[in-house]
């Protein structure tokens, strides 16, 4: 990735930042911590990685992505705004009763959603399924499944990681954001995971580990990944919780807070001075 790249999408991470926390204070409600720690990821894979159409968000060749942690559509939805399944100004209506813009992906009535998810620990098998019917169909599409770590305490996790070993899923690609954090708190508290790598590779699984928030090394490994045959592929991203937002970051408390207003405009300046600097690259 070369550096004009670099910036571009780190522009693109920056504006759904902006986006996603407008929505969220909008509505008075949503999950800005986890939604700000995968943007990157996101950002990458709907804008580089990806084969797909938003003019024909269904055509049966696409690649899919499932949302497991499915709370977190105040990263999805503006990124898929972005990249141009539905109009930006549509952001507002976010959690509103009348809207298709729910707080948890919804596969019905959201162009570019592949997966309804939310019930955190169903989202693997799910992707695990239309990775298998892609293998059936002798079809080339790829199948992304993006955790939470505190998500794969989940046994299904675990039962969806044997059968994607077992069948030689290397059609599926499993990213895991390692914030670090859930919402009883931090996760090597609640539920240690750690060591994380050596048990997915236990489980049959080729891991590979990288810092989460960095543009260059997700288009890297989910490059890698593409390559490997034989197995499925568990990236590892470690990111930080609320990123962009000084007072928000490693923070639980931000897990599903909504902004004051105060909080809203000191968050919201802190993104104009990154957006900008970007922009001036």
């Amino acid at each position: 990735m070369d550096r004009n790249e670099r910036i571009e999408y780190e522009r693109i991470a920056t504006k759904g930042r902006m986006l996603g926390l407008s929505a969220v204070y909008g509505c008075q409600s949503g999950h800005i911590g986890g939604a700000f720690s995968v943007m990157e990821i996101l950002t990458v894979l709907y804008f580089k990685e990806m084969n797909i159409s938003p003019e024909h968000p269904g055509y049966e060749d696409r690649d899919r992505l499932v949302l497991s942690k499915g709370h977190c559509t105040a990263a999805l939805y503006p990124v898929l705004a972005m990249r141009g399944y539905f109009p930006e100004e549509h952001l507002k209506t976010f959690r509103h009763v009348d809207s298709n813009l729910s707080g948890h992906a919804e596969m019905n009535g959201i162009p570019g959603v592949d997966m309804s998810t939310g019930s955190l620990g169903q989202g693997l098998s799910a992707a695990v399924g239309m990775a298998l019917s892609a293998k059936a169909d002798k079809k080339k599409y790829r199948v992304y499944a993006v955790m939470g770590d505190g998500e794969i305490q989940e046994g299904q996790i675990w039962e969806a990681a044997m059968a994607a070993s077992k069948y030689k899923l290397d059609n599926l690609t499993g990213i895991v954001d390692v914030n670090g954090l859930q919402i009883d708190g931090p996760t090597d508290e609640v539920m240690p995971l750690e060591p994380l790598g050596d048990k997915w590779k236990a489980f049959g699984w080729e891991v590979l580990q990288i810092d989460g928030n960095d543009v260059a090394q997700i288009s890297q490994a989910l490059k890698k990944a593409r390559d490997i045959t034989g197995k499925p592929v568990m990236i590892l991203a470690r990111t930080v919780k609320g990123k962009g937002v000084s007072f928000m970051e490693n923070q639980v408390s931000w897990h599903g807070h909504a902004p004051s207003k105060a909080e809203y405009e000191a968050a919201k300046g802190e993104l104009e001075v990154r957006l900008q600097m970007l922009e001036e690259v």
